[in-house]
C-alpha cells in the first residue's frame, strides 16, 4: 500500500521521507500549491507593526516560512515577541527562524488547531492588547472571534495564497493509479482545502473503495463527504500517523 502525502510540497517531501524512515511506502500529490502574497506592502507594514503587537499568531508552517521570507532589510523580529502557534509544525519552523517565545497546544492535545492553541492563551488578559494573525488569503477566524470577546485588538496579513497543484505527468499518472487501484493506496489528507482541490483535479471519480487517514474530525467528515469509503482520523502527531497507517495496512 503506498501512501499519498497531500501537504504542500515542501512539507509532504518531509513526510514522505519520515515515512519511509519508518518502514512505509509513501510519495508526495501534493493537492495545494504555495504562493508569496501578493500584496508585499501589507507584509511589510505587518513587520513594522511587530513592536507593537502583544502577540502574532501564525496558522501553519507555510505563514511562518512565507512571512519570514518576505521581511524587510530593515526589520527584526522583536526578541520579547510573544508567537502562537496551532501545532509542533508550526512551532519547529518558528523556532528554526529564530523566535524564542513560542505557545503552542499541549504535547497530549486531542487536535493540534485552533482549539487546543486556545486551552493555552485564553486565561491571559486580553483586553486592549494588539494581536496580528499571519494567514493565507482566507482562513478560519475561531480565535480571533475569542480573542476580541476578551477586548484584543485584531489585525490580519495574508503571507501566502493557496491554489490547486499543477502537477507534473508523473504525479498526473500516479493520481491515475490510486484511482484504478484504490485498495493499494492510502491517502493522507492534512487539509480539507487539499480534499477540494482533489474533488476538482478528478470530477467524475468513484471514491468508495478508497482509503484514507485524516489529521482533524473536519477533514475526515470532508473526506466523507467526497465519498471515500474508509476514513480514519489519526492525531497529527507523527507516531499517531504511522502507527494509524500501519494497523490498515495489517
Amino acid at each position: 500500500m503506498r501512501v499519498l502525502v497531500t501537504r504542500p510540497a515542501s512539507q509532504a517531501s518531509e513526510w514522505v521521507q519520515q515515512l519511509r524512515a519508518a518502514g512505509l511506502q509513501a510519495e508526495a500529490l501534493p493537492l495545494i500549491d504555495i504562493e508569496p502574497a501578493t500584496d508585499v506592502a501589507a507584509v511589510t507594514s505587518a513587520w513594522a507593526s511587530l513592536p507593537e503587537q502583544a502577540m502574532v499568531i501564525f496558522v501553519s508552517p507555510n505563514a511562518a516560512t512565507c512571512f519570514f521570507a518576505a521581511k524587510p532589510a530593515s526589520s527584526a523580529w522583536p526578541d520579547a515577541l510573544l508567537a502562537a502557534s496551532p501545532g509542533p509544525g508550526t512551532s519547529k519552523v518558528l523556532r528554526d527562524l529564530g523566535v524564542a517565545a513560542v505557545v503552542e497546544p499541549a504535547a497530549d492535545a486531542p487536535q493540534f488547531d485552533s482549539e487546543a492553541l486556545w486551552q493555552q492563551i485564553s486565561n491571559r488578559d486580553w483586553a486592549g492588547r494588539r494581536v496580528l494573525v499571519v494567514r493565507g488569503t482566507s482562513g478560519r477566524d475561531w480565535i480571533a472571534e475569542r480573542l476580541r470577546e476578551r477586548g484584543a485588538e485584531l489585525s490580519f496579513v495574508a503571507a501566502y495564497g493557496r491554489t490547486p497543484p499543477q502537477w507534473s505527468a508523473p504525479q498526473q499518472a500516479l493520481l491515475g493509479e490510486a484511482l484504478s487501484q484504490p485498495r493499494k493506496h492510502l491517502w493522507f489528507f492534512s487539509s480539507s482545502e487539499a480534499i477540494d482541490h482533489l474533488q476538482l483535479l478528478a470530477p467524475q471519480a468513484d471514491w468508495a473503495h478508497a482509503l484514507a487517514v485524516a489529521t482533524h474530525p473536519r477533514i475526515a467528515e470532508r473526506a466523507r463527504t467526497l465519498g471515500i469509503g474508509r476514513v480514519i482520523e489519526a492525531r497529527p502527531a507523527f507516531e499517531a500517523v504511522v502507527a494509524c497507517i500501519q494497523s490498515i495496512a495489517s
